[in-house]
């Protein structure tokens, strides 16, 4: 049987993934206004990345057509490293120190609810 799911993804987003996880974390498996709500009032940076993805997907949900837009939830939601961007700079004695730029890939999953 072929899950009913639509899957929304925002690449190269210039955030390490570490910090984006941290707040994929706390809307997984919850439904989709409850996680609107706790994205509005979560105080971090990586928040808007996220948001603007999860309401990628609900907006691609809607499109679709048939999906009971109440009954919508955060299936899954997982963060992966994309590429990392070197950079220097110029230290005591002409040497260089690396600076590494990470960037993420975020992708949300929206099911109905079971």
């Amino acid at each position: 049987m072929e899950e009913h799911v639509v899957t929304a993804k925002a690449r190269y987003i210039r955030m390490a993934p570490r910090k984006v996880r941290v707040v994929a974390d706390t809307i997984r498996s919850k439904r989709v206004d409850e996680a609107t709500a706790i994205l509005t009032f979560t105080p971090r940076r990586a928040v808007g990345p996220v948001k603007k993805v999860l309401d990628s997907a609900l907006d691609a949900a809607k499109r679709a057509g048939n999906f009971d837009l109440d009954n919508l939830v955060v299936r899954e939601i997982f963060v992966d490293q994309g590429p990392t961007l070197k950079r220097g700079r110029p230290r005591a004695r002409g040497m260089m120190t690396r600076i590494l730029k990470k960037t993420s890939h975020i992708t949300v999953v929206l099911g109905e609810a079971e």
